[in-house]
This record gives structure tokens, sequence and C-alpha cells, in this order.
């Protein structure tokens, strides 16, 4: 199958999975969202990939090299998304941890700007690219004949919408809510509505790692969403816990987890700032702190808005923890990097004064595998640290 073709502006393929504007020459013939071959300035193939002309990610990588691996689009679809299935279900063996697990995770398993959430028997499919947009509906016939009887939901992200330029055409139907199982606790969840995919896979194993250090202590887990942390330091133990969220909605469900699972948990609806300075305010600490809050920083121009809220938040966080006790602090910008969240924490903790040891660092799970030239797949970061 012939496809159309873009050029770079040097004779070099640029390293890792994305070739911005400034890096291809003018295209105006290809359609935006057009599976294409690039080539190189001397006009030698190079590789395939995903074209958008209105995106500053002009070209999405999907192979290098061989000029037949996208000769069908079907083939090669269905080779990449057996190979990501394959690793969760027989290397990972993630179905033995639950219904709940990321299928795809874009660059990291060779298809940049597709996600994929397995949500029971619910594919949810985010698409990040317009390319894999209009591909939609062979993404759902291999889907779903990689797993028989299952259904597919597709949504765009709002912020996706304006920087590839589309809208959908149409919108992803009501699902009803299903009760499903993460490390053994159950949860209500809507596929395909809410944050994200409807559920966050990422911090599955760090639920499970955190909770296990909450026996017999007092919890405070802020920015709770579905509760999975608080949930599991109850279950781990814990002698006190406390759930605080501002969304209604997701505390409404993480409350109707915590009956299903027989757990004692306060769940609070307030502002996580407020909460903080409140409990500062009456002089009272938590042995375990927990600070998940939602992405801060968008991209490049929120880059500094953001790292003064990640710092006020951890320097907030530092001080309700009790001499002794442990901060597990994350966050999902992938604008900021491991190195700066770190030293934001680190910074936060000389605010604070508090004395902090780095006792690990944390990530996502390794449903979310990462290639080694896209560090930017790392956008889940944590520290767990022992605060004195």
């Amino acid at each position: 199958m012939a496809h159309p073709f873009v050029h770079l502006l040097t004779d070099r393929l640029p390293a890792g999975p994305w070739i911005y504007g400034r890096q291809v020459q003018a295209s105006h013939s290809v359609e935006p969202g057009a599976l294409v071959e690039v080539r190189d300035a001397s006009d030698r193939f190079v590789g395939h990939g995903l074209f958008n002309p209105s995106s500053d990610i002009r070209v999405r990588i999907l192979s290098r090299g061989k000029r037949s691996d996208w000769d069908r689009p079907e083939e090669g679809l269905r080779r990449l998304l057996s190979s990501a299935l394959r690793l969760r279900r027989r290397t990972l063996r993630l179905e033995a941890t639950g219904d709940l697990w990321r299928a795809v995770h874009a660059e990291g398993d060779d298809l940049p700007g597709l996600v994929v959430d397995h949500l029971g028997d619910t594919f949810v499919v985010e698409h990040h690219a317009l390319g894999f947009w209009r591909l939609r509906e062979l993404i759902a016939k291999e889907l779903q004949g990689l797993q028989p009887g299952s259904r597919v939901v597709h949504r765009v992200p709002t912020a996706v919408r304006r920087r590839e330029a589309f809208e959908p055409e149409e919108e992803p139907a009501a699902e009803d809510e299903v009760w499903l199982e993460e490390h053994g606790i159950a949860y209500p969840v809507l596929p395909g509505q809410g944050h994200k995919t409807g559920w966050f896979c990422d911090q599955r194993d760090n639920r499970q790692r955190v909770g296990g250090l909450c026996s017999g202590r007092t919890v405070l887990d802020l920015c709770c969403n579905a509760g999975g942390f608080a949930l599991h330091a109850a279950r781990a133990g814990a002698r006190r816990v406390e759930a605080v969220d501002l969304d209604e909605v997701v505390l409404e469900r993480a409350q109707r987890a915590g009956e299903r699972a027989g757990a004692a948990v306060t769940w609070t609806h307030a502002d996580a700032f407020h909460h903080m300075r409140a409990l500062s305010g009456a002089g009272e600490s938590r042995q375990v702190v927990v600070l998940d809050p939602h992405k801060l920083v968008r991209g490049k121009a929120s880059l500094e808005e953001g790292r003064r809220k990640y710092l006020d938040m951890n320097a907030l966080a530092l001080g309700v923890v009790a001499p002794g006790g442990v901060l597990a602090t994350f966050s999902c910008s992938g604008a900021l990097d491991l190195p700066s969240f770190l030293g934001v924490v680190f910074q936060a903790a000389r605010r604070a004064e508090r004395s902090v040891r780095l006792l690990e660092v944390l990530g996502a799970g390794p449903d979310h595998p990462q290639r080694p030239d896209f560090p930017r797949s790392r956008y889940l970061k944590g520290a767990l640290l022992a605060v004195d």
C-alpha cells in the first residue's frame, strides 16, 4: 500500500517518537492524520508515522527501517497491540492483580499518542493523536479480536482537541457503572467517564506499597480520588484513616467502595490546601500522609506556576506529618521531570523546617513501560520520605 510522504529537513531521523514542525518540510498536500512515509532530506525512506500539520508534534513515529512494516495498517496495528497485551498478560500477569490495568502505554509500546486502559470487559481508548482517531474503527476491531466479547469506548481529552485541532465526530455513549477489583479491593467504575479513562491505573502498585506502611498508624490521604490509598491503609490495619477530596462525585464513589470493603475511613469533602492549614492550625498531625494532586503543570508555559503550587502543597503536607512519620508525595505532570520534582520536595522540607530522608523513588507500574529515548513517558513520579 502506497502512503503519502513527508520530508525531514536533515538526513538524520531524530531520536525518540516525536518529530516537531521545525524538523519537517512543509507538506501541504498530505491530509491531516494520514499514515505517512518519513523520508530524509536526501529522499531516503527512514520510517512510518502519523502526520498532523496542525500539531506542534508534526509526526509521531510508528516504526523505523522496514518499508513493509505498515504496508497493511491492520497488520501493523495488530502486531503492536498484540505485543502490548502479551506483555501485560503473560510476562507481568496483571490479570492476577485484578481487572484494572493499562493495556497500551503510548510511546512505551511504540504507539505514540494512543493510550488504552483495560477496565474489566471494556477497553477505554484515549486518543492523543488525530491519526489514531482516524484509525479508531480498526483499533476497536483488533482489540476485540484480542479479547472477544469486550467493549471499546473511545475518548478524546479536551486539551488534545486543542493541540491536535480537531473535534470528534461523535462522543462516547455513557457506560454503566461496574464494580471492578484492584489487588482485592472493589471499586465502582464508569469506563471512559470522569478523570482520564475512568481509572488511574498508574498508582495501582503504589497504593498497595504505601498501604503496607500503615498498620497501627494514623493516615491522611489527600486528593484521594477513588480512595485507593485510604482503603489499602484501612485494610492493612491503620489505626485511623481520613481521605480528603474536593470532587464530590469521586468522593461519593470512594465512600461506597469503603462501605463495600467494610473499611473504617472518614471521607472529607474539602480543599486539600485548606484542610492541611486547618490541621496545622489545630496542632494535629498524622503518621502517614499521602499527597497525590491532579496535574499541576500542563506544559512549559505553566511550569513555574506549577512548581510553586507543588512547593506550597508539599510544605503544608510535611507540616502535618508526625515526627517519625512518612510522606508519600506524587506528581503526574510530565513537563516536570523527576530531578526537578525531587528538588521542589526538598525545598519544601527546608521551608517547613523538617528533616527528611528519601526512602524510595516511586513511579507508575510496569504496565506503563518507558523507552530509553523518551524519558517523558515517566510522567508519574513520587517520593517516599521519612520525616523527622
